[in-house]
């Protein structure tokens, strides 16, 4: 079973760091890194910088695609910038998100955490060796909010976001 999983740190550089962690972590096979993004937002900006994972990172070589990424991205940052005139269309974005396990409270969440000053990084994993890998992390500062998906959940993710 998958997890889709968003680290949180207090500066926009921390989602770097901790991904450059976990890529050590990924050779020694105490993680599964199978997709993922992340998302840099600078003291200052607008907006939050977003990039998906290079596929010399991922081992299901981008598992979900830049689809599902911006698709998630758009409705957790883009999009309530547009106001009500949208509305109807946030509902149903919000709909399909929850088939794969991603609900509204999820949503909320990681929308009130990631400001300016902040990054993030969001992955989907498997297999992680947890007590090895929260050895590893110890004194990197972040905040884990995350969504378990089943494994039916999965499937239809990689069913209808994949990139062959």
């Amino acid at each position: 079973m998958a997890t889709l999983v968003v680290f949180k740190f207090p500066t926009a550089e921390g989602a770097n760091t901790m991904l450059y962690t976990l890529e050590g972590l990924q050779k020694q096979q105490l993680i599964e890194i199978q997709d993922g993004a992340v998302v840099s937002w600078p003291a200052g900006a607008s907006k939050p910088k977003t990039s998906q994972l290079s596929k010399s990172v991922t081992t299901g070589a981008g598992a979900l695609g830049g689809a599902f990424w911006g698709f998630l991205f758009g409705l957790l940052f883009f999009i309530p910038i547009f106001g009500l005139a949208v509305g109807a269309a946030i509902g149903a974005l919000m709909g399909h998100f929850s088939n794969y396990g991603i609900d509204q409270s999820f949503i909320e969440q990681v929308r009130a955490k990631i400001t300016p000053g902040t990054s993030a990084l969001f992955l989907l994993e498997t297999g992680a060796v947890v007590d090895r890998v929260s050895e590893a992390v110890k004194g990197q500062q972040f905040e884990i909010i995350q969504t378990n998906l089943s494994k039916e959940q999965e499937d239809k993710l990689r069913a209808d976001f994949g990139e062959e």
